[in-house]
């Protein structure tokens, strides 16, 4: 962990702290103030320089995008709101400092095809020896339930056993994004899948007492590193292996497994419309079923209608830009 080094080291370590006894994560935040104290030490700058000029000029000089130039100002003005308080300044001399413009995002969207594609290509590399296969199986069935269930990628990664009931056909998701638990009808296909995940696990784990519905041979649950490392090598047996795209004020974003999630909502609404009914009736079902605290937060899906036509955008954008 790099230390931060300006003459307002001190300051900025007692700033953390602060933020950390209210149990706040620090890592994204430490990042963008190191960025601040290397830019004072760079300009050789004291307490003097700390005008609205300033800042203008370091916003300018990050060599980020524009959502991370943001977080930037917003981590430092947080600092000096805090040296405020402590009566070191006072007035904030980034109050006044605008956020940059933020780019239009448009997710990866997977078509229904795609998905099949993906989970086809996760299913042929599920090795069988003994050490291996409970655990690529374990991470067949998470893919799975991101593709068949709209979840997030931490979701089936906690889901515990006794969360799973088989005769319901329906799986409890508790401590989401939003504080809200749920409990939500899984289709026959995934319970088919789960069934014989736990079969395998029951023959190969016979003194198994992992509380976690999914785990590896050693009875440890999968981790978020290990499911995007897996999927990534998927997506490019499938040649879908793609980068993020920032064509004039719009980026396109790469296939990951939240893509799953935007495509799961995506094609329920485009179900729904297609048998004539309306899908904003359907946004506030979905909503509680994905686990928003809102359903305006659903409502984004209905922008993106299909993978199709999200190509299309992509492909426009990348002609408009040549012809520029």
């Amino acid at each position: 962990m790099k230390p931060f080094e300006s003459f307002l080291a001190p300051k900025l370590d007692e700033f953390l702290t602060y933020r950390q006894s209210l149990g706040y994560s620090l890592d994204a935040i430490r990042y963008h103030l190191l960025l601040f104290d290397r830019y004072v030490m760079e300009k050789n700058a004291g307490w003097h320089s700390f005008q609205p000029g300033f800042f203008l000029e370091m916003r300018s000089n990050i060599k980020l995008e524009k959502t991370s130039v943001n977080a930037n100002i917003w981590a430092t003005r947080n600092f000096f709101q805090f040296l405020i308080r402590q009566g070191h300044m006072k007035e904030n001399p980034l109050q006044d400092i605008p956020l940059l413009k933020k780019n239009a995002i448009v997710p990866f969207i997977f078509s229904p095809e795609q998905t099949n594609q993906l989970l086809t290509a996760i299913c042929k590399r599920i090795r069988k020896t003994k050490h291996r296969f409970l655990r690529d199986l374990a991470f067949y069935n998470v893919v799975f339930l991101l593709a068949r269930c709209g979840m997030r990628i931490s979701e089936p990664l906690r889901l515990q056993r006794h969360h799973y009931r088989r005769d319901d056909r329906t799986l409890y998701i508790e401590k989401t994004k939003f504080c809200k638990d749920r409990l939500i009808p899984i289709p026959k296909a995934v319970v088919s899948e789960i069934e014989n995940y736990l079969s395998v696990r029951r023959s190969i784990l016979p003194h198994d007492d992992s509380p976690f519905l999914l785990v590896r041979t050693d009875q440890k649950p999968l981790t978020d590193y290990q499911i995007r490392f897996l999927f990534h090598k998927a997506l490019k047996d499938i040649g879908l292996d793609q980068p993020k795209r920032v064509i004039g004020n719009v980026n396109f974003l790469q296939p990951t497994p939240h893509s799953l999630r935007h495509s799961f909502a995506v094609y329920t609404l485009l179900k729904i419309k297609e048998r004539g009914d309306d899908p904003q009736h359907a946004l506030p079902v979905l909503a509680a079923y994905m686990g928003h605290s809102e359903y305006k937060y659903t409502s984004v899906y209905l922008r993106v209608t299909d993978a199709i036509s999200r190509k299309d955008l992509v492909d426009f954008s990348l002609w408009q830009e040549r012809k520029e």
